[in-house]
């Protein structure tokens, strides 16, 4: 190549190489729901979905994961159920840990969803919605420029 070699920084990044900034994880979190935060925060925050509005709804979320996988651990330490003699008989219950599980892993699919962090909703967030419709009947009732 002839002339003077390229400099490197007069080059402007492209989108994809920048990178965002990772946000500290709020000072209220436990420690199990910095350790999701410390996980999941930079690709959020590099696919432009952790602006600081964001960061109370994203730490619950957080939170959630740590809930789980605790009630995890209590399943497996101590079972999902249990028994009791009552005058019908001997019944199994479910242990209170179980059903707080559940209200956690739904906690987990509706904050997942708004952060686009299924599939689906990764597919949807990426379509760019369905544009400005009122910006073009108007553009057209004023007819052209």
């Amino acid at each position: 190549m002839r002339g003077q070699k390229p400099k490197l920084d007069n080059v402007v990044p492209m989108k994809a190489d920048q990178t965002a900034p990772v946000p500290e994880a709020p000072d209220w979190m436990s420690a199990e729901g910095r350790e999701a935060w410390d996980r999941l925060a930079p690709v959020l925050a590099g696919k432009r979905r952790l602006d600081p509005a964001f960061h109370d709804p994203f730490a619950v979320y957080c939170e959630a994961v740590a809930d789980v996988i605790r009630f995890t651990g209590d399943i497996a330490a101590f079972g999902s159920w249990y028994e009791v003699e009552t005058r019908n008989g001997r019944q199994q219950k479910k242990r209170a840990v179980w059903g707080q599980r559940q209200d956690a892993i739904a906690t987990m699919n509706q904050l997942a969803a708004r952060f686009g962090m299924t599939p689906v909703d990764e597919a949807r967030m990426s379509a760019g919605g369905q544009g400005d419709l009122f910006g073009e009947i108007l553009r057209t009732l004023d007819g052209p420029d």
